[in-house]
């Protein structure tokens, strides 16, 4: 079945960085949305960034602009998502999803965790001091 993996997460220090990867197998990464989406306890599921199967484009949530970069390897079907400049409250646990490309408006839409049809288990993010 289709399958999403996240790997990278863990512990840093406030002002450093991470990279998570999001590999994905039983399926080509070119006809999926990939998107990256987190969640801190009692808070809402937060679209943080998303890359398109068709061109590249990539999209970032306010929170992270500028801090994030989100990049894709076709050839090793996987999605990054560099992280620095890290914050405390980008704390969460992080999850990659993966949409059928002409499924979704990725100016409106790329946000919205239902538009999204498999989701990775979710790796954790803390940063601390």
């Amino acid at each position: 079945q289709v399958q999403l993996v996240e790997l990278g997460g863990g512990l840093v220090q406030p002002g450093g960085s991470l990279r998570l990867s999001c590999a994905a197998s039983q399926f080509t990464l070119d006809y999926y949305v990939i998107a990256w989406f987190r969640q801190a306890p009692g808070k809402e599921r937060e679209g943080v960034s998303c890359i398109s199967g068709s061109d590249g484009s990539t999209y970032y949530g306010h929170s992270v602009q500028g801090r994030f970069t989100i990049s894709r390897d076709n050839a090793k079907n996987t999605v990054y998502l560099q992280m620095n400049s890290l914050k405390p409250e980008d704390t969460a646990n992080y999850y990659c999803a993966a949409a059928l490309r002409d499924g979704l408006n990725l100016n409106t839409d790329w946000g919205l965790s239902w538009e999204y049809d498999y989701w990775g288990q979710g790796t954790q993010v803390t940063v601390s001091s």
